[in-house]
């Protein structure tokens, strides 16, 4: 990018939610989230352990890697709120709506996120790096929220 030239919106707010993701302490995956209406950020978030509670590293390990739970299974069995929950609940703790706004995340989010994205009416998703959860990718599909994998512009 020229000295004069301005970053695109998403190229904006994905670099943004890639900085929110360096507050998280997981030790798996650093995951940050912006979540925007009409090109204003309205809520961020990042994945770690609810308000107060330990964290993982303080508690002996990431529960997950301990019982050699597969990646992109059993999103349950961790201590952390995601990245994308944490900015939904920002928004509703501050009293924001969140209806037709849009999701940056530097990680395509998860099926668990996903039912959340759909209910809040979240409606574009724009994310930086894979994540295998077929069944996000088939609630997605038929939804009406609009999934843009970000590709940088060089």
């Amino acid at each position: 990018m020229a000295n004069n030239e301005r970053p695109e919106w998403d190229e904006y707010f994905i670099e943004m939610a890639k900085l929110v993701s360096t507050r998280s302490n997981c030790v798996s995956r650093k995951v940050g989230a912006v979540i925007t209406v009409d090109n204003q950020v309205v809520a961020t978030g990042y994945n770690g352990a609810p308000k107060g509670l330990y964290h993982c590293v303080d508690k002996g390990g990431c529960l997950r890697k301990l019982n050699n739970i597969e990646s992109g299974t059993r999103q349950e069995i961790c201590r952390a709120v995601h990245a994308e929950q944490n900015a939904i609940i920002s928004a509703a703790v501050k009293g924001v709506s969140i209806k037709g706004g849009t999701l940056y995340v530097n990680t395509y989010p998860c099926s668990i996120c996903t039912r959340m994205l759909i209910n809040a009416e979240i409606s574009k998703i724009v994310y930086d790096s894979d994540y295998s959860d077929p069944l996000s990718k088939e609630m997605l599909d038929e939804s009406k929220i609009e999934v843009k994998k970000y590709v940088k512009k060089k």
